[in-house]
């Protein structure tokens, strides 16, 4: 099987190539978008391989939650591409895929969500298979839910933003990985067994998971939430 799998929810974009179980990838910080990327890291990944778009069986993404410009550059691409193929795509939850790059087993994952909230849920990883233990929501960082779980690792780039008010909700945490990002390679491997199994979607039907129904607020609203930034 061989498929392209896309990342763009962080600053951290990034493309990967599976191909019957070896993964190679391409990815850097582009902080305002970097679109321009995708597409020839793509192209590169698939000449190294010897391979040609036609030969795909399918298209991976990351589907959020995460920044808004991000999530539909991503769901775009991978929309694009396999209408024209004529091949499936697998919507692939990114904190799941920021859990599965962490290499930890119990993750609290986490992400800057801006407006002084975060995007947060928690995974029992095993493998290459991240079970959800506590759904993806998004929330103020100083009344977030935590994980029950022991030897809980926090995982992404909220605990940099927000660390004190995140240690506190569990003080119990094995530790933090502040500067791991959600990875197309995460998402590659995520996305195996959706594909294989015949659970991707048509491309029509792709599309981003927000988690959060606001997009803006209110200077009010904002300072409700905890304050200007």
């Amino acid at each position: 099987m061989r498929f392209l799998a896309f990342e763009t929810a962080t600053r951290r974009l990034s493309v990967a190539l599976w191909q019957d179980g070896e993964l190679t990838e391409r990815f850097a910080d582009h902080p305002n978008s970097g679109s321009e990327y995708l597409l020839p890291w793509a192209h590169e990944l698939l000449a190294i391989s010897g391979i040609t778009l036609k030969q795909l069986d399918g298209i991976a993404f990351g589907a959020g939650p995460g920044g808004f410009t991000g999530l539909r550059l991503a769901c775009g691409v991978a929309q694009g591409l396999a209408f024209g193929l004529d091949v499936p795509v697998a919507p692939i939850s990114t904190l799941a895929a920021l859990a599965l790059a962490s290499g930890e087993r119990n993750v609290w994952a986490c992400l800057d969500a801006r407006m002084n909230e975060i995007y947060a849920a928690a995974y029992t990883v095993e493998g290459d298979v991240a079970h959800e233990v506590m759904a993806p929501h998004c929330v103020a960082p100083a009344v977030s839910p935590a994980p029950t779980f022991q030897s809980a690792w926090g995982v992404g780039d909220g605990f940099k933003t927000y660390a004190d008010l995140l240690t506190s909700r569990k003080p119990d945490l094995a530790g933090t990985h502040p500067d791991i990002f959600p990875s197309a390679a995460a998402v590659a491997r995520l996305a195996v067994p959706v594909l294989a199994d015949g659970r991707g979607v048509s491309a029509a039907d792709a599309q981003p998971i927000y988690v959060r129904d606001k997009v803006a607020f209110t200077t009010a609203e904002r300072l409700a939430r905890g304050g200007l930034k």
